[in-house]
C-alpha cells in the first residue's frame, strides 16, 4: 500500500535528533515561552522574510488572535465585513466568526481554486468590506501581489491564511509575507509539522506583533499584568524544539514535492482525470495535490484496490456544513462543484520514483 502520507516514515529520518533535543528539553526545566521558541520565531521570520514570528497554539487560534488584536488596536469593528473563499477549510471561516466579524463569501475558480484578483475586486464593496482573508489553499499563492496591491488601493487589510503553503514564494515573497500578517499552522500532517498541534503569525507590524504576543498568554506582557482580555495559545517549548529541526529542511522538501507534481502534471493524460492549473514556478509547495473526476468514490476505490490510498480535501462545502446554517442561501456553484469532486493523491518528499510511476500508471489505466 502506497499511504496518502507516511508520517511515521517521515519522523523517523529526524529520530535522533528529536530523542536529543527531548532530553535537552528536560534537562532545562523550562517549558513555555522560552530559548526554543524564541529560536523558532527568529528563524521562521527570518526564513519567511518578516520582521516578527510568534508561536501560538495551533493555527485557527493564529488567524483568530490576527483578527482579535487588529479590533483591539482599532482597525476593525465587531460585525467588520471580511472577504474569504467559499473554497478553503471551515477553519478559515470560524477565525472570522469567532471573532465577531462577518465573512463573505467568495466563490473561486476552477484553475487553481483559488481567489484570484478579478474575484477579490468584484466582491469588494466599498466602505463596508474591511478586509481580505486571502487563503493559499491547497499550498499555492495566487496573485499575492496583485491582490495586495488592491488591498492597499481600498485602505483593506490583508491577512493570509498561509496554514498549507510554508515556502511557497510569489514574486520574490514568501507566503506570511505578503499580506499585513498571515497566520500558519504546524499541524503534523503540513508540510512544516509538529508532532502535535501548533501555529505561528508572522508580520512586519510590531504593534500587532506585540498585541498578538500579549493575547496568546492571557493578554498579558508582564506576568499577573493583563492589558487585554486575552487567551492561552502558545506554542510549548518541545513543539518549537521539533520545528527548529525540520525547518532547515523545508525548502529541499519542497523541491521535492514540486518534482511529484511536474510529473504528474506532465504524465497523467487521463480525459477522466482534471489537473490543477501551475505555472511551474515556486508559487506552489504542493501541501495537497487535488485533482478532479465526476465520479470520485469509485475512482477512489479503484486506486484502494491498487493500493493507492487517497483522501477528499474537502467533502462538503463549507456554506453546506450543518454548522454553517447563515449560509445555507448562498448559491455557490464553482466551490460546490470543486468539494463534489476533488480528490487528493500522493504528493510528499518521501515518495519513491517508482511509487510516483505507479500511481501514473494506475491513474492513466482507470
Amino acid at each position: 500500500m502506497i499511504p496518502y502520507l507516511d508520517l511515521k516514515k517521515i519522523n523517523k529520518s529526524y529520530e535522533s535528533l528529536i530523542l536529543e533535543k527531548t532530553k535537552q528539553f528536560l534537562d532545562s526545566g523550562r517549558y513555555l515561552l522560552g530559548e526554543e521558541l524564541e529560536r523558532f520565531e527568529t528563524d521562521f521570520a527570518a526564513f519567511c522574510g518578516t520582521t516578527h514570528a510568534i508561536g501560538v497554539g495551533n493555527g485557527l487560534d493564529a488567524l483568530q488572535l490576527i483578527f482579535q488584536a487588529y479590533i483591539q488596536l482599532g482597525k476593525l469593528q465587531k460585525g467588520d465585513q471580511i472577504l474569504v473563499p467559499a473554497n478553503t477549510y471551515i477553519a478559515s471561516i470560524l477565525a472570522i466568526i469567532n471573532s465577531g466579524l462577518k465573512p463573505k463569501l467568495v466563490d473561486t475558480n476552477l484553475g487553481n481554486y483559488n481567489l484570484d484578483i478579478f474575484t477579490v475586486q468584484n466582491a469588494i464593496e466599498p466602505g463596508i468590506t474591511k478586509g481580505i482573508l486571502m487563503v493559499h489553499l491547497y499550498g499555492q499563492i495566487t496573485d499575492g501581489k496583485a491582490i495586495r496591491q488592491l488591498a492597499d488601493d481600498f485602505d483593506l487589510l490583508l491577512i493570509e491564511d498561509a496554514a498549507q503553503a510554508h515556502g511557497a514564494i510569489e514574486d520574490g515573497k514568501r507566503a506570511g509575507n505578503i499580506g499585513h500578517a498571515a497566520g500558519f499552522s504546524f499541524y503534523p500532517g503540513k508540510n512544516l509539522g509538529c508532532l502535535g498541534d501548533g501555529g505561528g503569525v508572522t508580520t512586519n507590524d510590531t504593534t500587532l506583533a506585540n498585541c498578538i504576543r500579549a493575547l496568546r498568554n492571557y493578554g498579558s506582557e508582564m506576568k499577573y499584568y493583563h492589558i487585554y482580555k486575552g487567551i492561552n495559545s502558545r506554542l510549548d517549548e518541545w513543539q518549537a524544539a521539533v520545528l527548529n529541526i525540520k525547518l532547515t529542511d523545508l525548502d529541499f522538501d519542497n523541491d521535492k514535492r514540486q518534482a511529484v507534481a511536474k510529473r504528474y502534471l506532465s504524465e497523467i493524460f487521463n480525459p477522466k482525470i482534471s489537473l490543477p492549473k501551475w505555472n511551474g514556478t515556486e508559487n506552489h509547495v504542493f501541501h495537497i495535490f487535488v485533482i478532479r473526476t465526476p465520479n470520485r468514490y469509485h475512482f477512489q476505490e479503484y486506486l484502494l484496490e491498487k493500493g493507492i490510498q487517497t483522501l477528499i480535501h474537502y467533502p462538503i462545502a463549507p456554506h453546506k456544513q450543518e454548522s454553517m446554517k447563515e449560509f445555507s442561501d448562498l448559491v455557490l456553484p464553482i466551490s460546490e462543484q470543486i468539494h463534489n469532486e476533488v480528490v487528493s493523491i500522493p504528493c510528499h518528499q518521501m515518495l519513491t520514483y517508482d511509487e510516483v510511476s505507479y500511481i501514473i500508471e494506475t491513474i492513466n489505466a482507470y
